[in-house]
């Protein structure tokens, strides 16, 4: 929780800083830009490092004083439902976008274009699938 305390500010501060580069000069502030997102994708690796650390560390006296759930395998999940959402999201949005345009042209083709789309959406079940069988394990 400190870090979070520690991380939120500094976000704000250097996103401010990037947005007023980006009003000045184009290809100077991606150059900063990407310099921002290299050192904030190094902090997240340290905060996700922390965060898997901590409650590994927890589960392990909790596991030798009785019980406990690995805090691992929760992270784990959370990260399969959280990129399977996101990708079922953007499949289909391009899928459904696709779909529409050719049942305008053609409104025959609806039951094949709601299984294309369906198909997208099942990249979100895969996750949540992935997620259960993660907490069922530990």
């Amino acid at each position: 929780m400190l870090a979070w305390l520690i991380v939120l500010p500094v976000l704000a501060a250097v996103l401010g800083a990037v947005q007023l580069l980006r009003r000045r000069r184009t290809r100077h502030a991606f150059r900063w830009l990407l310099a921002t997102d290299l050192v904030l994708l190094a902090g997240a690796c340290a905060v996700l490092a922390t965060a898997l650390s901590g409650p590994a560390q927890a589960s392990a006296q909790a596991a030798a004083g009785g019980g406990g759930v690995n805090g691992s395998a929760l992270i784990g999940a959370a990260i399969a439902v959280a990129g399977a959402s996101i990708g079922a999201a953007i499949a289909v949005a391009y899928t459904g976008a696709a779909a529409l345009a050719a049942l305008s042209e053609r409104p025959e083709m609806f039951g094949r274009a709601m299984v294309i789309v369906g198909l997208a959406e099942g990249i979100a079940v895969y996750g949540l699938v992935v997620a259960i069988l993660l907490i069922g394990k530990a």
